[in-house]
């Protein structure tokens, strides 16, 4: 490595450590702006039934604009929030449980952010939430196996019956008998096996409903020290 590749790395790690620095400040500041847009949409809007009402358009203009930039803010709050959450938890917890982590905060983030936007422009949440209930019992039923191997993959990283780069054998009949590999992945919906022909991509239902034998590598025998010979320096 020459002289000029070394500088280029620094610089490298330099960025990177200045953006490590500047995201927590980011997520704060994008915090602080969308609670002050939220305060300014409600103060112009909490004497208006609905939005764009008659004789008050200057007070509607102003607080669809505070809504909409309450929704910019707070977005851009959880995502760095999320991210943050997840690299500082990957290298206590592990990728595959930060990535949970950050989903989680991604998706209650979005639920909150999405609810108070609607009731700051003046949507009947109510009847929305409704609507939303029969919706999501209907993906549910639609998305039944996906949602299965979703929290199956979720009770696997929590549950931690094996680690990635054990050596496993999984005895299942949905699975086709006996199966042993190394884990090299385990995701949301899918564990990867490999097998030493080749890498399979296996349910985590399937994988949870199975029976799992996590095999421990042999002890390395002790050395003889008396059979050593040591030669004259």
């Amino acid at each position: 490595m020459d002289l000029q590749e070394k500088r280029q790395l620094d610089l490298v790690k330099q960025a990177a450590s200045v953006r490590a620095r500047a995201r927590p400040w980011r997520a704060i500041i994008s915090t602080v702006l969308a609670i002050a847009a939220a305060c300014v949409s409600y103060a112009f809007g909490r004497h208006l039934k609905t939005l764009f009402e008659p004789g008050h358009l200057g007070n509607s203009i102003v607080a669809a604009s505070a809504a909409v930039a309450f929704l910019v803010f707070a977005t851009i709050a959880v995502v760095s929030v999320a991210s943050r959450a997840r690299e500082t938890l990957k290298s206590v917890t592990g990728s595959a449980h930060a990535g949970v982590v950050r989903y989680v905060i991604v998706l209650l983030g979005a639920i909150l952010t999405i609810a108070i936007t609607l009731a700051l422009l003046k949507v009947p949440v109510g009847q929305l939430l409704v609507g939303g209930a029969f919706a999501t019992i209907i993906i549910t039923i639609a998305g039944q196996q996906s949602l299965s191997n979703i929290f199956a993959g979720l009770v696997l990283l929590l549950s931690r019956p094996f680690q990635v780069g054990d050596v496993i054998l999984l005895r299942s009949g949905a699975l086709g008998g006996e199966l042993e590999g190394t884990v090299t992945e385990i995701g949301i919906t899918y564990l990867r096996l490999d097998t030493g022909d080749n890498i399979m991509s296996l349910p985590n239902s399937q994988v949870l409903a199975a029976a799992v034998l996590r095999q421990t590598p042999a002890p390395q025998p002790a050395r003889d020290m008396t059979k050593q010979i040591t030669r004259p320096g």
